[in-house]
């Protein structure tokens, strides 16, 4: 763990689980546990599953300019995003290409969280913050846990003095559960309705034993990277570095959504905005026959030529698939078409999907 730059309080409980506390973001996470990853998922999909996400960076930008800062570096209008709210959107570079994701949190106050992966945000941030009245810290001792599950409220309602019910999605609040204070926000990386629980090292221990011993009769469990993998490509869900690099424009990989085209100024806009239309592929879904995960890195191909890569492979035992995220040149990605799937010394059918796999109407995130 020496060699690891950021720590979770939570790093024992892991490690307890069975966890050989894996490097994500310079921190140990939990990739695997010794219990059944489809076990896991079964528990996220019917109860609840608690993960935790705290390898993901908290950045605060505080100050008079710091809703300037946040607007500038990220592709959605952020002066629709009150106190109280968030919103996901792309990190761009100057030419237009994605170098991270994130959800940005308005605090109120002139004090802004932004919540991100691997990517450069960090380094964004800081480019917009020069000549601004602005501070600019990322807040390690915040940890989140998150609760994602059909009784994920049923379990937290009792236990805090909000009305979490009322909590509109991609809002949040400060507030206190079992006793401590946190922030509960209601977003989640599952495709299920779910919460996540901002606090300080000192209490999320606490927080997360509690959650465990309260659900434990619900079939509440702790679960890994390993499910949320699952629950996260079921629900078309992207991942930093593996469906979206700097290589790649919002609209070939399906943020075109969150492209603000009527906001003044973004980093980025005038690439980004030139480059739509002229996607070399888009990101789409397939099943594959096969009646295991794919390694992921496989060539997709139609009549033998090359059409695209695979890029997140899982397993769905809940849906009886080999599933996968992928980029295919835009005229193979039509649900139905039949493709190739190629590995080493390996190769199998597979059938492009529409998407999200799970729950195309999104019934359950917005429950």
């Amino acid at each position: 763990m020496s060699e690891l730059s950021r720590h979770s309080a939570l790093a024992s409980r892991h490690t307890e689980l069975g966890s050989g506390l894996e490097d994500w973001n310079g921190m140990g996470t939990a990739w695997s546990y010794s219990t059944d990853p489809n076990d896991e998922h079964d528990a996220i999909r019917e109860a609840a599953g608690l993960f935790d996400m705290s390898p993901l960076k908290k950045v605060f930008v505080r100050g008079p300019d710091a809703s300037k800062v946040v607007d500038d570096v990220i592709t959605r209008d952020m002066s629709e995003i009150y106190p109280g709210k968030s919103t996901y959107g792309a990190i761009l570079t100057e030419q237009g290409t994605v170098c991270d994701d994130a959800i940005i949190a308005n605090n109120g106050e002139n004090e802004w969280m932004h919540c991100h992966g691997s990517g450069e945000s960090m380094e964004r941030l800081r480019e917009s913050a020069a000549g601004r009245d602005v501070d600019i810290e990322l807040d390690d001792d915040l940890h989140n846990i998150s609760l994602q599950g059909p009784r994920a409220l049923e379990l937290m309602n009792p236990h805090t003095p909000m009305d979490l019910d009322a909590l509109p999605y991609f809002h949040h609040q400060a507030t206190e559960l079992f006793g401590h204070p946190c922030r509960i926000s209601r977003t989640g990386y599952s495709g299920e309705r779910g919460y996540e629980i901002f606090a300080g090292a000192a209490v999320v221990c606490d927080l997360w034993d509690q959650i465990l011993d309260h659900g434990k009769a619900m079939g509440v469990m702790p679960c890994s990277f390993a499910a949320l993998d699952k629950v996260r490509i079921e629900a078309a869900l992207l991942f930093y570095g593996y469906d979206m690099t700097a290589e790649h424009t919002p609209w070939e990989v399906g943020l075109g959504f969150t492209v603000n085209r009527n906001k003044g100024r973004f980093r980025g806009k005038d690439a980004v905005l030139a480059a739509e239309g002229k996607e070399r592929f888009v990101a789409a879904g397939i099943s594959v026959d096969h009646n295991d995960s794919m390694a992921g890195g496989e060539i997709l191909k139609l009549n033998g030529e090359s059409v695209g890569i695979l890029n997140s492979p899982c397993w769905s035992h809940r849906m009886h698939k080999s599933l996968a995220l992928v980029h295919l040149r835009p005229d193979t990605a039509l649900p139905g078409t039949r493709l190739e799937v190629v590995g080493d010394q390996f190769s199998c059918g597979a059938t492009v999907e529409s998407l999200p796999f799970f729950d195309p109407s999104k019934s359950r995130t917005h429950a």
